[in-house]
């Protein structure tokens, strides 16, 4: 991709799953790459996977105003201006919407809206005043068709889309460009933990798996390449689009 050698990108929840993927990906294209997670060894283990690249790793809750705001400047002070954040960061307990609770609201809306409104807030003022940039947020396909049992979770994905579009807008003049990008099912560790083991997982991943036209599930590297050409010089006349990557599961 072009554009990309030496610029310095955020990941957030880059430790682990997708975001372990685009991590890689864009250290291969020449970013150094800060890993915001709240778990300092998955970091450091992507980091070893990649042992010629700039990775470094900072602990960060992204739904805390403060510790993000203090995060983003620590990177600039130690990596420089920042050009790329991609807000992957998620959580979910799938569950029916009428069985949950408020502290289950919470806690998704904490870290699915309020995370991704945080890293905005902390990083778009300095891209501003560097003269450009680039957002991707990680959305989900849940988001544009909604999902059983994921109310709450689709809602925040879908405000995103929608503050996505929104943003963009606002800022496409100063060059600082958003998009979205939309994953369908896939094999990650937190897939893994909502569904859980033996037979029924089985079934539940097959029924997946049967409405998707690839007949697979997407992998964490299916994302890595849209991620890094909307941060590139070639997706320089794209902004505030929702890219769906589902294997063809949503034809919208």
């Amino acid at each position: 991709m072009r554009g990309l050698k030496d610029k310095v990108a955020i990941v957030t929840g880059g430790g682990q799953g997708i975001g372990r993927a685009l991590t890689l990906r864009l250290a291969q294209e020449g970013f150094k790459v800060a890993i915001f997670d709240l778990n300092p060894a998955a970091g450091e283990e992507t980091a070893r996977l990649a042992p010629d690249a700039s990775i470094k790793t900072y602990v960060v809750d992204v739904g805390d105003y403060a510790v993000v705001q203090a995060a983003v400047a620590r990177v600039e002070d130690e990596l420089g201006p920042i050009w790329l954040l991609v807000n992957n960061a998620g959580w979910d307990k799938p569950m029916p919407f009428l069985k949950t609770d408020q502290a289950l609201w919470d806690k998704i809306i904490r870290i699915n809206l309020y995370g991704p409104l945080n890293t905005h807030h902390a990083v778009l003022p300095r891209m501003v005043a560097h003269g450009g940039g680039r957002i991707v947020n990680i959305a989900s396909d849940a988001a544009r068709v909604g999902t059983s049992d994921e109310a709450v979770y689709s809602a925040c994905k879908g405000g995103m889309i929608s503050f996505t579009k929104s943003v963009a807008r606002e800022l496409a003049r100063k060059n600082v460009l958003l998009n979205t990008v939309c994953p369908g099912p896939t094999n990650t560790p937190m897939m893994a933990s909502v569904l859980g083991e033996g037979e029924q997982a089985v079934k539940w991943k097959d029924a997946m798996v049967r409405g998707i036209p690839l007949k697979r599930m997407g992998e964490p590297e299916d994302y890595a390449g849209i991620v890094a050409f909307l941060a590139s010089e070639d997706a320089s006349f794209i902004t505030g689009q929702a890219f769906s990557v589902s294997g063809g599961m949503n034809m919208i």
